[in-house]
């Protein structure tokens, strides 16, 4: 690995053809990452229309999480055996056939079944995208196209809710997803048209044990950590010592067997890329930042429904301008991080981070709106400093032949993370307010639980603070791996 505080300024502009394929992965990695938190609000509704209890419900958002932490880690394989074409089309048509069987849901297990499929794809989108990009823009400009990714990961979780909740207010549940359709369907019909092949498939043959493996652990980690952050029984929950038990036993055999895969060049998941420093390191920043960020996307609205008595389109309302600041914000970064590197900019954005999850820990039933805005407004700014320039640091050292893998370990360890994130959170909420309610009110337990979690989570967030000041940047080396491997593009075949 080469590192480089002044890269070349003359790398390459992207040809129109190039920037073609990359729009079209950035809208269609749009359609489907705001799919993933358009349905949170309509719960509520869903429990009294469908006559299903709020345990069985949250089916709905489980299962959504478990099929991505089955089907994410074996995108590595996919990207590398299948052309982009075939990824694209074969994702996209997976997320609309799911649609279109939620949309006309008679009842609540096709309705699963649809989020089960749509999931199916919606997987495959965000590490087909990262890893394009890594296919086609020199690592010197690959911040700036990075920061579009941070544009779609960040805008389009944030504007779900709001979108949800004015639809809820004028059109029944199924419009969630029947109004998306047309759009995904818009998209799936433009890059049949437009999108090119990017690079050569490589052969391979798909590991059952090494898929069975992977699905156990990582869903059964996903499963467990979800289930102690619902419900009244919490970590009590027997299904969580099992889940996360059996979780645990098939990752270390899943690892033992990459390993050994890995030496015949075969892995599902290749975990060489751990051998990167600013790899690894970059992974254990963002793992913690979306811990604090998961928990706190939980906190939020519990605080401000639960506490503040608003609205679930009040929230949304309120919680929109963060998201969007952190769009706007995204592309500037990306291009600064291109000519400073990682480190003012993360460390900066991990500060921020810190900052406003204390402040959210402050807070009281008669906070002003205007100071709960300010402080999601620092906290998304926050965000968007920090997820560029971590994410294209740990990227950008990478040879070709893991951008398919790498993206796929980022991808599923953000989730695991987040899964973790949240029922720690949950966890230290609940058990603080259950300890006060002898003494306090419910609604000040409540409060009291959530200033202990938002503590927790500003703790969470500093320890990425200090790592951020071991970020450096980092560029490919070209022998970093044999020739006959190098020499072949990431993924997915040629024009």
């Amino acid at each position: 690995m080469t590192h480089a505080q002044n890269p070349d300024r003359t790398a390459p502009e992207l040809t129109p053809r190039d920037r073609g394929i990359l729009f079209t992965l950035l809208i269609a990695t749009f359609v489907v990452i705001l799919n993933e938190t358009i349905l949170n609000v309509a719960l509520p509704k869903l429990m009294a229309e469908l006559r299903v209890s709020a345990a069985t419900v949250q089916w709905l958002a489980t299962a959504f999480m478990l099929t991505m932490a089955v089907v994410i880690p074996a995108t590595g394989f996919v990207l590398q055996r299948f052309s982009t074409r075939q990824v694209f089309l074969g994702a996209m048509g997976l997320f609309c056939l799911g649609t279109l069987v939620a949309g006309l849901a008679p009842g609540f297990e096709l309705l699963l079944a649809g989020r089960v499929v749509q999931a199916s794809g919606t997987a495959v989108m965000l590490p087909l995208l990262i890893t394009t990009v890594l296919a086609l823009v020199p690592a010197e400009r690959r911040g700036a196209v990075m920061g579009s990714i941070s544009v779609v990961i960040s805008v389009a979780p944030a504007v779900g809710p709001t979108l949800s909740g004015l639809i809820l207010e004028a059109l029944p549940w199924r419009f969630l997803f029947l109004l998306v359709l047309p759009v995904a369907l818009f998209t799936l019909a433009y890059g049949a048209r437009r999108l090119v092949n990017v690079g050569e498939p490589r052969p391979g043959t798909l590991d059952l044990p090494s898929v069975l493996l992977s699905a156990a652990g990582f869903g059964g980690v996903v499963y467990g950590f979800s289930s102690a952050g619902e419900g009244p029984e919490g970590w009590g929950n027997p299904r969580v010592a099992l889940a996360l038990g059996v979780g645990g036993l098939s990752l270390l055999l899943f690892t033992l067997r990459q390993r050994a895969l890995g030496q015949r060049g075969t892995p599902l998941l290749d975990l060489r890329a751990f051998r990167y420093p600013m790899f690894s390191l970059s992974l254990v920043v963002i793992m913690i930042a979306m811990m604090a960020l998961f928990g706190g996307a939980i906190l939020g609205p519990i605080y401000l429904q639960g506490i503040r008595g608003l609205s679930s389109l009040e929230t949304g309302l309120l919680l929109l301008p963060g998201g969007l600041l952190m769009g706007l914000a995204a592309p500037t970064v990306g291009r600064l991080f291109d000519r400073h590197g990682p480190l003012a900019l993360a460390g900066s954005g991990a500060a921020l981070l810190t900052l406003s999850l204390w402040g959210f820990s402050t807070v009281t039933a008669t906070t002003p709106v205007g100071a709960l805005l300010a402080l999601n407004l620092t906290l998304s700014l926050g965000l968007a400093l920090l997820f560029t320039p971590v994410m294209t640091t740990g990227l950008n050292p990478l040879p070709g032949h893991l951008y398919s893998h790498g993206s796929a370990i980022m991808s599923t360890l953000q989730m695991v993370a987040g899964a973790v994130g949240t029922a720690l959170l949950v966890t230290v909420m609940t058990g603080r307010a259950a300890g006060l309610r002898g003494e306090l009110s419910p609604e000040l337990a409540q409060l009291a639980g959530l200033h202990a979690a938002f503590a927790l989570s500003a703790g969470i967030a500093a320890l990425a603070l200090l790592l951020t000041f071991f970020l450096r940047r980092a560029l490919p080396n070209p022998e970093a791996a044999p020739a006959h491997l190098e020499a072949q593009p990431a993924f997915a075949a040629d024009d």
